[in-house]
């Protein structure tokens, strides 16, 4: 019998706390909360006070984005060398992070957990860049290893045992069984999008068998089917929380064990939603997961998923009506229904508590009967991705393309970015685009189009207007240079600085002529619609440096409060826009190394 912790050996140790070490460095660095002085052929960073200073190689790159040659990494102590260690580095750097003496062993938990994650995907290996390159969707989806590519303490899942881990986290590409609760309706509400209703909803993920068997547990029970809703649970939940957080709801049978699903399902990236790997024509379903992840309970909220379907309808009616969506075959996946759970206490206390989040759901639809004929689906989050041996998903898809590399990347960004810009300046609308958000549609390895999904959470109107009093949670006025990071901070600095780096760094495609092409769509976008009158300009010479590890530093257990963002965002100066106006009358100088 293999060991549960067999993963956890030195090796995979030193490889893990390597990596971690040298994405720390460089998200500090880019964060500007370390500077990084150069030394001789490379960079140099002091601890301050102490005798620990940080040698290595990097090239530093546009948005202040450093690559960092791991092997190159030493840490020195008096000028000896010393084992790499990402939470000693925590640690080390503790004053200049600004994190509390409150929350640093929690963060240093969720470093551990983040090293756990690594160890566990290094000995499991995985598949090459040129066999992911021509994966099936789930495939690719199981096989990412970086998570966010911005946040350092990406891979917390604290609450999640090794068993857990290897059952339910999606790196472990295990399936498994949801629990199916039904839910006093009393007790309960569901919301359902247009066009949906209840017995249209279950009667597409749920066999009649499946039904019966449900309904047959209640009626022994002495109790009507017709008096409870079918609530979908994560099973770690219904193991860790509802049976205990719930013990009087369960034992007065507002809420009762009903049975598993007879579909297996899998752990997406985001790991609280679900592919239906049975009949994958099925929706997504995403849960209420009591883990705590990258600043947040994963919990959903029942308050805040009541008006979802609604959300998700009115965006999807915008993006339908609206011709340059199509032309640039940008689709959203609707959420199109939610259900939550309200009868226990903890609803009636005077303040919101995380335990108003811990049993919800949510149906999502699947792009896969969306896809058609050739069209292969991937997650974005793929195409920053390196294999074990360091070859790039990206790169491999643009030489297998046939199509030389700018090209490829033109067409990537009329897919990818021209909606999210024409999103923002055309109707105020911004998504949250980043890797595990969109999934890409690629036809002949080339991509053709893509899914927005997470509507409901992450949408924002970002100026007032006349809407149905259900949609008008997503209104959040905000000034136009504010409305400009929405493409600033999400997509330059969240993926795109990631991408220019990785095809620099391949000899693919030099980051001045990808960030040339950045501006060409830009342009293009303006070009096809003269009309417009928004006052955001994406060409401005500078934004605000937007950063997401000064918000985890802050708090980790709530790096934002979700009511309003725009008030919790942390900034560190400004960042030269690398498709500014005044450079772009002269190329895009080369990457610098430090020496």
């Amino acid at each position: 019998m293999i060991a549960p912790a067999a993963h956890l050996t030195i090796d995979s140790l030193e490889r893990a706390q390597r990596h971690l070490v040298a994405k720390a460095l460089a998200e500090f660095s880019h964060e500007r909360l370390i500077a990084p002085e150069p030394s001789g052929d490379g960079w140099r960073v002091g601890v301050p006070s102490t005798a620990v200073e940080y040698r290595f190689r990097a090239m530093r790159t546009e948005l202040e984005h450093w690559i960092i040659e791991e092997s190159s990494i030493r840490r020195l102590i008096d000028g000896t060398d010393a084992v790499l260690d990402a939470q000693q580095l925590i640690l080390e750097l503790q004053p200049t992070l600004g994190l509390s003496d409150e929350l640093l062993p929690l963060y240093l938990e969720e470093i551990a957990s983040t090293l756990a994650g690594s160890m566990f995907k290094i000995a499991r290996g995985g598949l090459s860049a040129r066999e992911l390159a021509g994966a099936d969707f789930q495939t690719i989806e199981a096989a990412m290893t970086e998570g966010h590519p911005g946040f350092v303490a990406n891979n917390g899942r604290i609450g999640f045992g090794v068993s857990d881990h290897a059952t339910f986290a999606p790196e472990a590409a295990r399936s498994f069984r949801l629990v199916w609760v039904a839910a006093r309706r009393s007790a309960s509400h569901l919301a359902l999008g247009a066009d949906l209703t209840e017995e249209t909803l279950l009667s597409g993920e749920l066999s009649p068998t499946e039904r019966d068997r449900f309904a047959t547990r209640l009626r022994d029970l002495g109790e009507e089917p017709a008096d409870f809703h079918l609530l979908p649970v994560h099973p770690w939940q219904w193991e860790n929380r509802v049976t205990i957080t719930f013990a009087p709801d369960l034992a007065r049978r507002d809420l009762v064990y009903i049975g598993e699903s007879e579909d297996d399902y899998r752990a997406q990236q985001s790991v609280r939603t679900m592919f239906n790997v049975s009949h994958p024509h099925r929706h997504y379903v995403k849960t209420a997961l009591a883990v705590q992840n990258m600043g947040f309970l994963r919990g959903l909220s029942p308050a805040y998923m009541r008006v979802t379907p609604a959300i998700n309808d009115w965006v999807a009616e915008l993006v339908a009506a609206d011709p340059t969506f199509a032309d640039a075959g940008f689709r959203v996946l609707r959420e199109r229904a939610s259900i939550g759970y309200t009868g226990d206490v903890y609803h009636r206390t005077a303040q919101p508590s995380a335990h108003r989040k811990m049993l919800a759901a949510l149906w999502r639809e699947s792009p896969v009967p969306l896809a058609a004929g050739a069209e292969r689906l991937a997650t974005l989050a793929s195409l920053l991705h390196r294999d074990s041996e360091g070859v790039s998903v990206v790169t491999t898809l643009i030489r297998a393309s046939g199509i030389p590399a700018t090209a490829w990347v033109h067409r990537f960004l009329r897919a990818y970015l021209r909606p999210i810009v024409h999103s923002l300046l055309a109707h105020d609308l911004a998504f949250m685009p980043h890797g595990e958000n969109l999934i890409l549609i690629l036809e002949g390895n080339v991509p053709t189009g893509v899914f927005m999904k997470d509507i409901g959470e992450e949408v924002a109107l970002l100026s007032e207007r006349t809407l149905p009093e259900e949609v008008r949670r997503i209104v959040a006025p905000v000034g136009d240079e504010e409305k400009a990071l929405a493409v600033f901070t999400d997509v330059f600095d969240g993926v795109l600085r990631h991408l220019a780096g990785i095809l620099h760094i391949d000899g693919t495609l030099t980051e001045g002529d990808f960030w040339r092409l950045v501006g060409e769509t830009v342009d293009e976008h303006a070009d096809g619609h003269p009309d417009l009158e928004s006052l955001v300009d994406l060409r401005a010479d500078a934004f605000a440096h937007s950063c997401l590890n000064r918000l985890q530093l802050r708090n980790t257990l709530r790096m934002v409060d979700l009511a309003d963002q725009s008030a919790s965002l942390m900034y560190a100066g400004t960042l030269d826009n690398p498709i500014g106006r005044a450079r772009s009358s002269s190329p895009i100088p080369l990457s610098t190394q430090g020496g």
